[in-house]
């Protein structure tokens, strides 16, 4: 059987969101016996529901639904957008339907990141509403602990809720090492829950 994996699945408009699903990632590579699956979706228009192309021209490849179904675990991240998800991930979980009805991400954990323009521009409610959907699909929500020294020093982003990020009104605030270390250890807990749940579920 090949190693239990946990998917890290976001959406990035200007990098913010694809530098924390890096960490996110290492998090999870720090845990031994799992690895970390990095992916992300397409864009969205109101003209053209897809991104046009089957392969993104740089960085992770589309999430495909068995992605999905097969990991052990899923972290989320997307972008703020009037306190909800971004469209394109949203588009991309509607199209879950199969997955639910076979309970195929039932008991397995989760977790969610967002970036914001501004400290109160929506970190928790976009953290809130992305667990949404995981719940309706039986997913165990994992968020961060107050061991996480980092949620009380903070001078940016972190939360209960998950990982976040405060990048400027025009993006010019770099993920800080605070910020970082939250995406490292929200990672690492999916990959040590995934795996005291057995990694893969029969």
């Amino acid at each position: 059987m090949s190693q239990p994996y946990i998917l890290v699945l976001y959406y990035s408009r200007h990098g913010a969101t694809a530098d924390m699903a890096k960490h996110v990632a290492r998090g999870v590579e720090q845990v031994s016996g799992i690895e970390a699956r990095v992916r992300t979706v397409p864009p969205v228009s109101p003209e053209y529901e897809g991104g046009g192309s089957d392969i993104p021209e740089e960085g992770p490849l589309y999430c495909e639904a068995e992605d999905l179904r097969d990991c052990a675990g899923l972290v989320l991240g997307s972008p703020t957008r009037f306190g909800n998800m971004a469209a394109p991930l949203k588009y991309f979980l509607d199209q879950g339907s199969s997955l639910w009805m076979s309970g195929a991400l039932i008991d397995k954990p989760a977790a969610v990141f967002t970036s914001t323009a501004s400290l109160h521009g929506g970190q928790e409610t976009t953290l809130l509403s992305m667990m949404l959907p995981l719940l309706h699909h039986g997913m165990a929500i994992v968020g961060l602990p107050y061991s996480e020294t980092g949620l009380m020093t903070t001078e940016g982003g972190g939360t209960p809720y998950g990982a976040s990020h405060v990048a400027g009104q025009s993006g010019e605030r770099a993920v800080d090492e605070t910020e970082l270390a939250l995406c490292r250890a929200l990672g690492a807990r999916v990959a040590r829950w995934a795996l005291a749940a057995g990694g893969v579920r029969d």
